[in-house]
């Protein structure tokens, strides 16, 4: 049951004069006013939306099954949260598809106890939490799915210095290190590891690069303390 402020994945349907109509994931749909695809004046609509467009909205009101949608209230890093989401119900979806003949209702299932990308990274390593959802049989064909994925990913780190004289230091720092799109681990003295995976070298590295730019770029706001130990 969808309320306000919840975010949502949606499909741009159609553009009607002032109003963007669009499908919401996964079923349901909803409207956005010209005032709320973005802020100011808007030069080129296609520049945000445009038909069968994928886009991450917030939920401002809902008023007798109407479902009133906002674009310009979506932070980038809800933005990226959602599509995160996403792409790995997605990835999960396509590996389910091959071993049982409901993969939808299993995906389901699954979200009432856990998020996705923390399901699935659980699930590398602790096979057990896989047989909650399935049967030993499925879950030894989705284990050896996941275990030969894990195999093709290549891996990208760097090390980072951070720090924060903020009264809030603490606060800031996991603030600053909330990527969910890399595995972030607390190295002691004020260092800490950024790792990312890709399918190859170049993407992975592409990854971390965008990573560690919103990082650098989140902690200079906060007038935290960062240096990119080997930074090329």
């Amino acid at each position: 049951m969808l309320k306000e402020e919840d975010l949502v994945f949606c499909t741009v349907k159609k553009i009607e004069k002032t109003t963007v109509f669009v499908d919401i994931d996964p079923n349901g749909n909803g409207s956005i006013v010209m005032s709320e695809i973005a802020a100011g004046r808007i030069r080129n609509l296609r520049e945000y939306v445009s038909p069968n467009k994928k886009i991450v909205c917030k939920v401002l009101k809902i008023h007798h099954g109407n479902i009133e949608l906002s674009l310009r209230r979506v932070t980038a890093k809800e933005r990226e949260s959602v599509l995160l989401k996403y792409q790995k119900e997605k990835n999960l979806k396509n590996m389910l598809k091959s071993i049982v003949s409901d993969p939808d209702k299993i995906i389901e299932e699954i979200k009432k106890s856990y998020e996705i990308p923390e399901f699935l990274e659980e699930a590398k390593s602790n096979s057990k939490i896989i047989e909650e959802f399935l049967s030993k049989k499925e879950s030894e064909s989705l284990e050896k799915i996941l275990s030969e994925k894990k195999e093709k990913e290549k891996i990208v780190k760097r090390i980072i210095s951070l720090a924060s004289s903020s009264p809030q230091g603490i606060k800031e720092i996991k603030e600053i290190l909330s990527a969910k799109e890399a595995e972030i681990h607390y190295l002691g003295s004020s260092k800490f590891s950024i790792s990312v995976s890709g399918l190859n070298f170049k993407e992975a590295n592409q990854k971390l690069e965008s990573v560690l730019e919103k990082i650098e770029k989140e902690a200079k706001q906060r007038k935290a303390i960062i240096e990119i130990k080997d930074k090329k």
